[in-house]
């Protein structure tokens, strides 16, 4: 059994050969082409609404490093957008590369960002639990939020800073008290499309919405990422340098815009 990840011989190339729908018709990521886009009056504002105590853990899973949050009632939700009623926060997890000049999953016109910060959402007023809902075609929502190099972030801070206790592939600490609305930034204008999760089992379920406006990241906050292990304890250490898939064809699908 190939134990994925991001090398090569087990990275996004080789994920088909366990996970065919890998080539589906509706894989994640992908470049937007600005162009192409659809402009669609019907789109509504986000309205995304956290509640700081549901952050429950930061951890790492060998893949990326997430923040976990208390889903088992409709504490933290976002509504608005393409979305049909209330998608409950699940975690928010990032997507960084090997310089600080590519990371991002998603493209923009062929042009890739330093990194990429994903919050995921279920729909709880569909499903009853994030597993069955990630099975559904409307059942996961990801707000995608692109880091582009510039200022160190304060508010990303209170994350880069727990890194170096969860530098081992299944390490997790405590975190509470966290909004991951202060990782949005200003404008909230987005494109949409149907996609799929970027990390296997690459299921088709996702709605992605993706921030227009990308927030700064620095050179030292994009190391401390790079800084940790994709091994656990007792294993020889490597770091887990890039954890981004590149995008996937689009095939016919329309990429709408507010």
């Amino acid at each position: 059994m190939l134990h994925w990840g991001y090398e090569e011989d087990n990275g996004p190339s080789r994920w088909k050969e366990i996970f065919p729908i890998a080539n589906g018709d509706r894989q994640s990521p992908i470049d937007i082409q600005t162009q192409q886009t659809k402009y669609d009056p019907a789109l509504r504002p986000l309205y995304p609404n956290y509640d700081p105590t549901s952050a429950k853990v930061i951890l790492n899973n060998g893949h990326s490093t997430s923040v976990e949050f208390d889903d088992t009632e409709n504490k933290s939700v976002l509504r608005g957008g393409p979305l049909t009623g209330s998608y409950r926060l699940r975690q928010v997890h990032f997507h960084w590369g090997p310089s600080d000049d590519l990371g991002s999953e998603h493209a923009v016109d062929g042009t890739k960002f330093a990194g990429e910060l994903h919050v995921v959402h279920w729909n709880a007023d569909k499903y009853s639990t994030f597993v069955e809902a990630a099975r559904q075609p409307d059942g996961l929502a990801v707000l995608a939020v692109f880091l582009k190099l510039g200022e160190c972030n304060s508010q990303l801070k209170t994350i880069t800073d727990h890194l170096d206790t969860i530098k081992v592939k299944g390490k997790q600490r405590r975190f509470t008290n966290f909004d991951p609305s202060c990782l949005l930034p200003h404008s909230l204008d987005y494109w949409t499309y149907l996609g799929s999760l970027t990390v296997p089992p690459l299921l088709e379920s996702v709605i992605w919405i993706v921030l227009r406006e990308p927030i700064n990241v620095c050179s030292e906050q994009l190391a401390k990422f790079r800084n940790l292990l994709c091994t656990g304890e007792g294993e020889a250490a490597f770091c887990l340098l890039k954890n981004f898939r590149p995008p996937q064809p689009l095939r016919g699908r329309e990429v709408r815009r507010n």
